[in-house]
């Protein structure tokens, strides 16, 4: 890009309520500069490793030389360690030097799948043959710390209040890991903040017996015993019971990827950006209620054919104005039509207009 834009907006500061905060030196960790500047830097590093070897030719294929990045990490694999040190490293370290970087030492390794690595936070590792992606000992030990900190730091707030700054911490953790196989990692998490949470209770009540510490903090709730629980006020004069999130709460789900050539601004793919969003909804509760309102909209009814919509017919969710001329995900661009109908209305480009209910429903 123009490098006299680049400048004015690295030293462009930002704005938070009304006030500048001027950028002095450097890219702040974790700002938005920072990931958007390493994408550019490394653009073309694929194209580079392309060049030598081509998914062509058999030379190629055999070397099984692949590129995998995110911001600033990335992989590179290949069909051997020496092939890997010998060749392609030296190819990343030119491409890095002409943009005035160099690999890091400590976080630049080479190793063999069987022993596994750690990439955004998950362990990559084949056990006897076959890949599992795990949550890394260093992204469970991290995490823990910053729950057992929380908690050594609020010795004096009550227990729903606690509750209510660990909840959000350990659901977007298991949120992150729900695709790998992190169940048996949730339930030692779990095991481990309840450990931390029980010496919390203590430390508060150190002359009052275990059955009485139990009985006011933990509960049985929904057939699971030793909840942690507490009163958080909801409105004034009002309070309402609030229970620690579990991390084995969040179900294990399949990641299923895109596909490489997908593009969500090409028209042609449209239909199966759509059937994705289906697969969403199908597994989101917000985006069920969605489903539901969308169906009693069209009281049922696919506005192409005219018959129902039921679990046997199938169905799917089409885009009024498409993603690609800047339609939205929202309910209002959205309407429920039969599997058949919807291929119909692609390979016709035929025009859907929204029913509208029926007075009273």
């Amino acid at each position: 890009m123009d490098k006299s834009i680049l400048q004015k907006w690295l030293k462009s500061g930002y704005i938070d309520r009304t006030v500048l905060y001027p950028t002095d030196a450097g890219t702040p960790q974790g700002a938005i500069c920072s990931p958007v500047l390493a994408n550019m830097v490394l653009d073309g590093l694929e194209k580079k490793l392309r060049e030598k070897y081509p998914k062509a030719t058999p030379k190629s294929r055999n070397a099984k030389v692949n590129f995998v990045r995110y911001c600033d990490d990335f992989i590179i694999t290949g069909s051997s360690k020496e092939l890997l040190a010998t060749e392609v490293k030296p190819i990343v370290e030119q491409f890095l030097a002409e943009r005035g970087l160099e690999l890091s030492p400590e976080k630049t390794t080479i190793t063999h799948i069987s022993n596994g690595f750690d990439f955004l936070g998950q362990n990559l590792r084949k056990y006897k043959g076959k890949l599992l992606t795990k949550p890394s000992h260093k992204n469970v030990k991290e995490f823990l710390n910053k729950v057992r900190i929380l908690i050594k730091g609020n010795a004096q707030a009550t227990a729903g209040n606690l509750i209510a700054q660990l909840n959000p911490i350990i659901r977007g953790w298991a949120n992150f890991h729900c695709h790998a196989a992190s169940k048996a990692t949730f339930v030692k998490v779990d095991h481990a903040i309840f450990q931390a949470l029980w010496q919390w209770a203590k430390r508060r009540h150190p002359k009052k017996p275990k059955k009485w510490i139990k009985d006011k903090y933990f509960q049985s709730i929904e057939g699971r015993n030793w909840v942690f629980c507490g009163e958080l006020i909801s409105s004034p004069g009002k309070t309402q019971t609030i229970k620690l999130f579990s991390a084995t709460s969040v179900p294990i789900k399949r990641h299923f990827k895109v596909h490489g050539e997908a593009n969500p601004y090409d028209p042609n793919w449209e239909e199966y950006f759509e059937k994705r969003l289906d697969v969403k909804m199908e597994d989101n509760l917000k985006s069920k209620r969605t489903l539901l309102h969308l169906w009693k909209e069209q009281n049922g009814i696919c506005p192409v054919c005219d018959q129902k919509i039921t679990k046997i017919t199938g169905w799917h969710s089409h885009h009024l104005v498409w993603r690609t001329h800047g339609g939205t995900d929202g309910a209002q661009n959205l309407v429920l039509l039969h599997p058949n109908c919807h291929r119909q209305v692609h390979s016709q480009n035929l025009q859907v207009v929204k029913p509208r209910p029926q007075s009273g429903v």
